[in-house]
């Protein structure tokens, strides 16, 4: 059998389809997946055993352009590619209007999707032949557990999803053997940034474990506040500019790691590191770290300035005490 995902971004929710790969992999043997994602996130899903094609979209940098020449001609190529393979099933595990009528529309296959009930967007069940109920009372992993089950006639596992894409990172080899925490202090909303002065605050508190602590970025503002963490502190590397592969394999070496809410933290939950979560406004409960040893602490005024370092410090020694 051969299906066609369609789950273009962002971050967080392709990693959170992974494990429904997994089950799928395991409930129907020699099943095979191509993929339909962003461009940004196109070394995802090739991390998964189960993948065999990637096609990278470019949705988001294509509606700033729409009738640009060179944006046409991408989606005439990408219409083209999609288009070159007969599937037996896609399924858009994205619910949204702009995946449903620009990709999955155009895909050749039986086409499956949540209801209206249950699709982010419930204009976007339109396009699909076949639709599915799924709770929306569950975490997005589960979410999209059952909607894969739904499609592909299988009973949903009720254990714990399995990413399978730690075991990728475990053959890769690293130059780096002393021991090191990453802190991934980026996200995109103001809101559910951690101040700086609590970043150096717990800098300051790791010192005694004797451990390093790296500091990645992705856009030039994130390398400037990198940089202001790291000030005064000899034993915090801010890293250079890496590709998101060679991120995944900064985290899957770290002892540890804290961080805000953000894709990278979901990446560390694949990657099966220990983790501890800081949430302001987002329900962990819903789309939060999904995964072995994830933490979170969550803001019970939805205030990040409310979590104090000393109290992240405390959690981030139980979790060593733990895993010693």
């Amino acid at each position: 059998m051969h299906v066609l995902i369609v789950k273009t971004s962002s971050m967080g929710d392709v990693l959170h389809t992974l494990p429904a790969l997994t089950d799928a992999m395991h409930a129907i043997p020699g099943i095979r997946f191509d993929w339909a994602v962003e461009e940004n996130f196109a070394q995802i899903p090739g991390w998964h055993p189960a993948v065999d094609k990637v096609l990278p979209v470019a949705i988001r940098r294509w509606r700033k352009h729409w009738f640009g020449s060179q944006q046409r001609e991408e989606r005439v190529l990408f219409k083209r590619e999609l288009q070159s393979r007969q599937y037996d099933i896609v399924i858009d595990a994205q619910g949204l209007i702009k995946s449903a009528a620009l990709v999955t529309r155009l895909s050749k296959g039986v086409k499956h999707g949540q209801d209206s009930r249950s699709a982010r967007e419930p204009f976007a069940s339109w396009w699909y032949d076949i639709r599915h109920e799924v709770s929306k009372k569950q975490h997005a992993v589960e979410r999209t557990r059952e909607l894969f089950a739904k499609s592909l006639g299988y009973e949903k596992p009720q254990t714990q999803g399995d990413y399978a894409i730690a075991g990728h990172f475990s053959t890769i080899a690293t130059e780096d053997t002393a021991p090191y925490l990453i802190f991934l202090h980026a996200t995109t909303r103001d809101n559910k940034h951690w101040p700086e002065d609590h970043w150096r605050g717990l800098i300051e508190l790791v010192q005694p474990m004797g451990l390093r602590v790296k500091l990645p970025w992705g856009a030039e503002h994130e390398h400037q506040r990198a940089q202001r963490l790291a000030e005064g502190f000899e034993y915090v590397e801010v890293l250079p500019k890496l590709s998101l592969e060679a991120v995944a394999q900064q985290l899957a070496g770290a002892c540890a790691v804290v961080s805000v809410d953000t894709g990278l933290s979901h990446l560390t939950a694949a990657l099966d590191r220990p983790n501890i979560t800081l949430y302001g406004p987002t329900d962990p409960g819903l789309i939060g770290g999904y995964g072995k040893n994830q933490y979170s602490m969550k803001a019970e005024d939805n205030n990040l300035n409310s979590i104090i370092s000393r109290d992240v410090f405390a959690k981030l020694t139980s979790i060593f005490n733990k895993i010693r």
